[in-house]
């Protein structure tokens, strides 16, 4: 491979797309608009708990000196830094064989692998700057993976592939086999916002049809979820108890935690929920999950906060709750099954908390 330096004047000059899990091939013959799926860690070396983000119309961020923020609302996104975060976009898509040219720009580090191969490899705090690299792609389907680091002060990083002319000094890029599922003893599979049975209801997935699949997750215990590319708008999870992969080995497949559902939340209004049963207090919103070790069970008549929630068929679903135990100062933040909640009078509308 090829990689060189270029002025980060040349910023000004650079055309932005972004790639993701949907199979479009790209042209030789021009540029190809990219989607790609974002992973956003607290910290800068991509450990820890991640809220998951996709960018379906192009890789071009400049966050400025403030925190990275959901594209489709432009709300910070909860948890997230404005200094010192790591991002991990990932894009898998078929190329049609020819060369191509890569340019990054960042300000922050950045590492871009083809593959598993890194083709530019920069992770160093030093400010705007603009990478490239060049390399032969045979036919088929590749996995591109841009790391980014941000330090302090802003945060900018953009990424461009088109058809280039130059001379790489590597071998030809071969292609990986595709990773694909299918739905199986079943006639319909649930598509959810989480990897999680309570998981907001999104769409679903039906046998005979094939999904590319994104990554994986054993968070619930008992079976493993995977997250697929549905279509071009709606990315989620389905239960490997129904689904079936293909074309390579699940074990291969990166396992990402659902960070969302982990992360705790701070609506800007206070919803009080009363509890009208026992209730399992658990870690996530499924009955598989384990229930908290300090505080496995909520009493009957339990006050509650209510701070996010999932929801199915119209109806809220699991409820993410803060919970004090009386006479003390102690909290404790777990999931119990929206149903039997009963939301106090008083308290601000259940629409100000935010839906997972």
């Amino acid at each position: 491979m090829i990689k060189r330096l270029i002025n980060p004047l040349s910023i000004l000059s650079v055309l932005l797309f972004l790639g993701g899990f949907v199979f479009v091939p790209i042209s030789s013959a021009q540029s190809q608009t990219l989607q790609w799926t974002g992973l956003f860690f607290q910290n800068n070396d991509f450990t820890g708990s991640n809220i998951l983000v996709n960018y379906p119309n192009g890789l071009s961020i400049n966050w400025g000196a403030g925190p990275p923020t959901d594209p489709n609302t432009g709300q910070p996104l909860l948890g997230i830094p404005a200094d010192n975060f790591s991002a991990r976009f990932s894009s898998n898509t078929t190329i049609t064989g020819g060369l191509y040219e890569f340019v990054v720009v960042a300000d922050g580090g950045v590492r871009l692998s083809v593959n598993g191969q890194n083709i530019i490899n920069n992770l160093d705090n030093q400010g705007l700057r603009t990478f490239s690299a060049i390399t032969n792609f045979a036919d088929g389907a590749f996995l591109l993976v841009l790391d980014y680091v941000d330090y302090t002060g802003d945060a900018l990083v953009q990424v461009t592939l088109s058809p280039s002319t130059g001379t790489p000094s590597a071998p030809t890029t071969q292609p990986q086999s595709a990773a694909v599922g299918e739905v199986v003893q079943v006639r319909g599979l649930s598509v959810r916002s989480g990897p999680f049975l309570g998981g907001t209801f999104l769409a679903v997935a039906r046998p005979g049809a094939s999904y590319p699949i994104v990554a994986r997750n054993t968070q619930e215990g008992l079976f493993t979820w995977y997250l697929i590319q549905f279509n071009e708008e709606i990315q989620g999870w389905v239960s490997g108890r129904y689904f079936a992969v293909t074309q390579i080995d699940p074990n291969n497949l990166p396992i990402i935690d659902a960070g969302a559902y982990t992360t705790i939340y701070d609506p800007p209004g206070l919803v009080t929920g009363i509890t009208r049963s026992n209730m399992n207090f658990r870690t996530f919103p499924t009955e598989r999950a384990p229930r908290l070790e300090a505080v496995p069970q909520l009493d009957w008549g339990a006050t509650v906060e209510i701070l996010a929630r999932t929801r199915q068929g119209g109806q809220d679903f699991w409820y993410q709750v803060r919970y004090r135990v009386p006479n003390t100062d102690t909290t404790y933040v777990g999931w119990i099954f929206a149903p039997f909640v009963d939301i106090l009078n008083g308290s601000d509308p259940i629409d100000t908390v935010p839906t997972l």
